[in-house]
């Protein structure tokens, strides 16, 4: 089959959550986080197909409500707790490819990323769409120099670089990290990879401010108070 220019969403929500109960489908002031995943992805109008990747049917309803597709359910084994986000991807386009469907780019997004933002979907495609890369990583600034931490010793804290005492903050080399959004990819190359991305990444540097990891209550609670600043911002602008 001849591969075609066309570009899948892979929204990634498993049904289970420990630490945050049902987490990808909690309210998220007045809505399922989910939807904000969702809704990024149709609107961005970079996606041929958006679809939600899940094992549980309350997820797969709530995700067709807000306009996402559910052409099949996770297996089992993806979706245990030793599963990696790549043996889902995997699974995905797999099972894709055995319907007739091959997607030359897809995009991992994350269920529970209410910051995302239709236009920051379409820069970050754009930018790997115009490069040779293999994918696209959205990362941030730390917002502390990690050369002056400090790691525990014997019930001391000892500087992990000691040599970083006296250098200002300034003088270090920033640092970046995962923002933990999304991701862009070249579908044959992950493939290839067996999703092990360690080279051929460009980065798409975000802003502070777009960017919360949501692991625990305090963190929802924190992500609802940025959120709403930001809403706020964006409409004064």
């Amino acid at each position: 089959m001849e591969k075609e220019n066309k570009v899948l969403a892979i929204i990634t929500a498993r049904g289970g959550s420990k630490r945050i109960p049902k987490k990808n489908i909690k309210d998220f002031l007045g809505k399922p986080i989910i939807a904000y995943s969702i809704e990024a992805a149709l609107s961005s109008g970079v996606f041929d197909e958006v679809m939600v990747s899940t094992d549980s049917e309350e997820i797969a309803e709530i995700a067709k409500k807000y306009g996402a597709r559910v052409p099949f359910m996770r297996s089992e084994k993806a979706a245990s707790d030793t599963a990696t986000t790549a043996d889902v991807l995997l699974e995905v386009l797999e099972e894709y490819r055995k319907r007739g469907q091959e997607f030359e780019f897809f995009s991992c997004i994350y269920p529970t990323a209410p910051f995302i933002r239709a236009e920051r979907l379409r820069e970050a495609f754009g930018k790997l769409k115009e490069s040779t890369a293999a994918e696209v990583l959205p990362v941030v600034a730390f917002s502390y120099p990690p050369q002056r931490g400090y790691i525990l010793k014997d019930g001391f804290l000892e500087m992990k670089w000691k040599e970083n005492f006296s250098v200002r903050s300034q003088d270090l080399e920033t640092l970046y990290h995962d923002c933990g959004q999304f991701y862009f990819y070249r579908t044959e190359a992950y493939q290839e990879r067996k999703g092990i991305m360690v080279d051929g990444v460009i980065p798409f540097v975000m802003d502070e401010l777009e960017v919360q990891d949501i692991d625990n209550e305090t963190d929802w609670k924190l992500a609802e108070l940025k959120y709403q600043l930001l809403y706020r911002e964006m409409q004064e602008m």
